[in-house]
């Protein structure tokens, strides 16, 4: 049985009134965020961390695919700003045109910075548009695009609940050092990734799960010497390859990766299944789990590894990887077939490597004046594996932060915004 104790009851003061509000400073958010502030809103964006990209930065998924079918490149907008901004810094690396193709040379040079189709059946995968990114670039980047966008951005702000009045959502409740305290908006952004405001509004959803990761980066590495072992001692590589693997408990194919920084890579993994990340104990478990199982790889790379005996663990991700929690049931649910069969949809809005998202995927049902953005979206649990890349996230939560802008502009709710000129 559940105990409970009694809460002091009282007015909660306004901290911030915009037109639109962001919950949720991750890729899907801070795109949502500089689409509407760019259409002329008044925008709040909301994150708990002390920093803004979500599993992009915090969570160091440090490369940016599924965003180009074949030669063609299928999410541009901010998303690629935010690339060239990185780039420009000299903290993201992306394959020049000439490269990005099926072919023996290039996967030597490039397959190791996870720049490669991971769907095709071709072999080798063919090299394609994607971006390696150091995360505090992507931090950096995304701090100078809201800034000049003037986007009212409060960090170190936790989500509580959604105000709802009459079905309509009003803005939400935030807790932090200053206790709690309300943001008042005309539309929310629920960017979450959990879902956790339609969730409090009361919007019909289910819950999945899927693996969980600890992500982190090893220093040290010598990878010449490490690429060179790979390729010039093909046996003895797979063998060592292998027991690695079987040390960390679950990875891609390739567990290292380089990045935009000379002798680190980065290790996404190890994945753990049988985690729930809406449960603070297994979020803790994870946690401890994961560390134990880095240690254990860096001793097996200390004594076997060519080019790593000197490699050490530069940080563990301050973000657990989560792929999969609540999953929106909004006006239309995206299935497994839409996507492996790339169904095109009359209000498709957003796109990803050959498949797309409709705009009806975005809006909850029984709630108005709420729109998502990001891995909740509403698609079944099958679907959402094959669809929850950072890009086509980016590029929900642009058309989000547009359609917003359409809706005020118009004085019509979310569902009745003009699709053809969303598009």
């Amino acid at each position: 049985m559940t105990e409970y104790v009694s809460e002091p009851g009282g007015r909660v003061p306004v901290a911030a009134e915009s037109d639109l509000v962001v919950v949720g400073g991750g890729p899907a958010g801070i795109a949502a965020a500089l689409a509407g502030a760019r259409n002329g809103l008044s925008v709040t964006l909301l994150e708990r961390y002390p920093y803004l990209g979500g599993l992009a930065s915090g969570g160091m998924v440090l490369v940016l695919d599924d965003m180009c079918n074949g030669p063609e490149i299928a999410v541009r907008g901010i998303c690629a700003d935010l690339i060239g901004r990185m780039e420009k810094m000299g903290l993201a690396v992306t394959p020049p045109e000439q490269d990005r193709r099926s072919d023996p040379a290039m996967w030597r040079k490039w397959s190791r910075w996870g720049v490669f189709d991971f769907t095709s059946q071709l072999k080798p995968q063919p090299i394609v548009y994607a971006a390696a990114f150091d995360p505090d670039g992507f931090k950096r980047a995304s701090n100078d695009m809201v800034a000049e966008a003037g986007i009212r951005l409060r960090l170190h702000s936790w989500f509580s609940r959604t105000i709802v009045e009459d079905g309509q959502v009003r803005g939400v409740i935030v807790e932090s050092k200053e206790g709690r305290q309300a943001i008042r908006g005309r539309i929310v952004v629920d960017a979450t990734g959990d879902l956790d405001v339609a969730a409090s509004a009361g919007a019909p959803h289910v819950e999945g799960a899927y693996i969980v990761t600890t992500v982190f980066r090893l220093g040290g590495v010598n990878i010449e010497e490490a690429e060179r072992f790979e390729y010039a001692e093909p046996e003895a590589f797979k063998e060592i390859d292998r027991q690695a693997k079987k040390l960390i408990g679950g990875s891609w194919d390739k567990w290292w990766l380089k990045t935009p920084l000379p002798g680190i890579v980065w290790c996404n993994c190890p994945h753990m299944a049988n985690y729930d990340g809406l449960k603070v104990a297994d979020l803790t478990r994870a946690d401890f789990e994961g560390r134990k199982r880095i240690a254990a790889l860096v001793d097996y790379l200390h004594a076997k590894m060519p080019g790593f005996e000197k490699c050490y663990v530069v940080d563990v991700a301050p973000q657990l990887g989560i792929r999969q929690t609540r999953l929106l049931e909004g006006l239309y649910v995206v299935t497994k077939e839409d996507v492996a069969e790339r169904r095109h949809f009359a209000d498709s809005v957003a796109r990803g490597r050959d498949y797309y998202t409709p705009y009806r995927s975005l809006l909850p049902q029984k709630v108005q004046g709420l729109i998502v953005a990001g891995r909740h979206y509403s698609a079944t649990s099958s679907a959402q594996r094959m669809s929850r890349e950072i890009p086509p996230c980016m590029a929900m939560g642009e058309a989000a932060g547009e359609a917003a802008a359409l809706a005020l502009e118009s004085s019509v709710a979310l569902d009745r915004v003009d699709v053809g000129k969303l598009q």
